[in-house]
């Protein structure tokens, strides 16, 4: 069984993130979805949700790509998640191209998927915020 882990927060779930998630399970059999905790994309990522962790968590869980949703609290636990979960390949949007190259040193294959274009939750916010 080959595993596939991916990171993201997901608020505002789109069809950008949907083809992220089906583009990452047809990599792989398993695929583990690391979501953003409401505390670290707040501390560390300076970025306020729409929607709550648990609300978030629970549209993931409903996506059929999605085998398992596990909690990102820290920029740090990339390596030891890929340790604890026997992971395969790590996926992640080119947006991050090269930022987690140092997961092959745990002899991960690290992939880099291009987003869907004209579509992201940033732009749906700004889309939404202009809206008279």
């Amino acid at each position: 069984m080959k595993t596939v882990i991916t990171y993201g927060t997901f608020d505002l779930l789109h069809y950008g993130h949907i083809n992220l998630l089906r583009r990452a399970k047809e990599l792989g059999d398993y695929l583990i979805v690391a979501l953003s905790t409401d505390e670290f994309n707040w501390n560390e990522k300076q970025k306020k949700c729409y929607f709550t962790y648990k609300q978030r968590k629970q549209l993931l869980e409903a996506i059929r790509y999605v085998d398992l949703v596990i909690p990102e609290k820290s920029w740090e636990q990339k390596v030891s998640d890929v340790r604890e979960f026997n992971v395969d390949t790590f996926v992640i949007g080119d947006d991050w191209k090269g930022k987690f190259d140092f997961l092959q040193n745990e002899g991960v294959e690290v992939v880099y998927l291009s987003r869907t274009p004209d579509i992201s939750t940033t732009q749906i916010k700004k889309d939404l915020y202009n809206i008279n």
